[in-house]
């Protein structure tokens, strides 16, 4: 029997965020946190697949999906503004321990609300989600040139990916050809409707140019990783040409006991992998039945092709 996901609004700070919610409110809880150029719509099938047993919980930053879009003036288009956002979010919401699943910008925002919170993150899922510098692939030179030489020039050549094919290709890059046709066009149309909102392209190219604060905080990152090894999960689409199969190994330098699974897609691998990817999920986390002890016990390691 599927679960009936809920769908509200709830005032954080003065602005309105945006969540999908399923599963028993006294359950253990996973945060889902979405990328670029998405929204909790990515979840759309993963939520009632977990929530027999989890309170999932998956909400659209501001800006993205359902959630507000407030004026740049009044809202900093920045990771640290959309961490600390989503931290106040959980909060409010009654979110006090949780795993966290983290895609592409999901990551940075998961793991600054990690490092100050790392007392409540019971679980690591990572999905397409980098952390380290040699899991960014050239295709992210563009970005690295404007973050070094932050002129309107290069500034102007980074919204020639802020189209409608730019943001198709965001999820059929790389894809095997047999695989797109489980792509629904739904997806990118959504997104391109909601990004193309007057104003929103200057907010993303504002994030664009904060990504490179992520970077600085890699090494923090790290250290949060080896200093309280959080159980971790990573499933990885393999053609992702945005955060390539060097990102998630990567992770096992300070998370030697991480799970990793690759699979045959690119970088929305919920959308072609979905069912597998609920179902490692679901694996994974009944290792770790009670959510309220210290993350101490770790998964073996194991690296897995499909």
């Amino acid at each position: 029997m599927r679960v009936g996901v809920r769908h509200h609004r709830v005032e954080v700070d003065g602005i309105h965020v945006f969540f999908r919610e399923a599963g028993p409110s006294d359950a253990p809880a996973l945060l889902l946190l979405h990328g670029f150029p998405s929204s909790s719509h990515m979840f759309r099938a993963l939520i009632p697949a977990l929530a027999k047993h989890y309170r999932v919980v998956a909400p659209d930053y501001p800006g993205f999906g359902q959630s507000d879009f407030p004026d740049p003036k009044v809202f900093s288009y920045s990771f640290g503004a959309i961490a600390r956002l989503m931290e106040r979010f959980t909060e409010t919401i009654g979110l006090r321990r949780f795993a966290i699943y983290i895609q592409d910008y999901g990551a940075p925002v998961g793991l600054r609300l990690a490092l100050a919170n790392p007392g409540r993150i019971t679980d690591l899922i990572v999905q397409n989600g980098n952390a380290y510098e040699e899991g960014l692939s050239p295709a992210w030179d563009p970005l690295k040139q404007y973050w070094q030489h932050p002129t309107p020039v290069n500034r102007e050549q980074l919204r020639g990916w802020l189209d409608a094919e730019g943001v198709r290709q965001q999820y059929v890059a790389g894809v095997p050809a047999r695989l797109l046709p489980l792509f629904s066009p739904d997806t990118w149309t959504l997104d391109w409707a909601l990004l193309s909102r007057p104003g929103n392209i200057d907010a993303q190219l504002d994030l664009f140019y904060d990504y490179r604060t992520n970077l600085s905080l890699y090494p923090e990152f790290h250290d949060f990783f080896r200093r309280y090894k959080p159980p971790t999960l990573i499933v990885w689409g393999r053609h992702d040409p945005f955060f390539t199969v060097q990102g998630a190994e990567a992770y096992r330098r300070d998370l030697p006991d991480a799970e990793l699974h690759y699979l045959d897609t690119g970088h929305f691998a919920l959308e072609t992998h979905g069912d597998r990817i609920a179902a490692l999920i679901r694996e994974f986390m009944a290792r770790d039945t009670d959510h309220t002890r210290p993350n101490s016990e770790q998964p073996t390691a194991s690296t897995i092709q499909e």
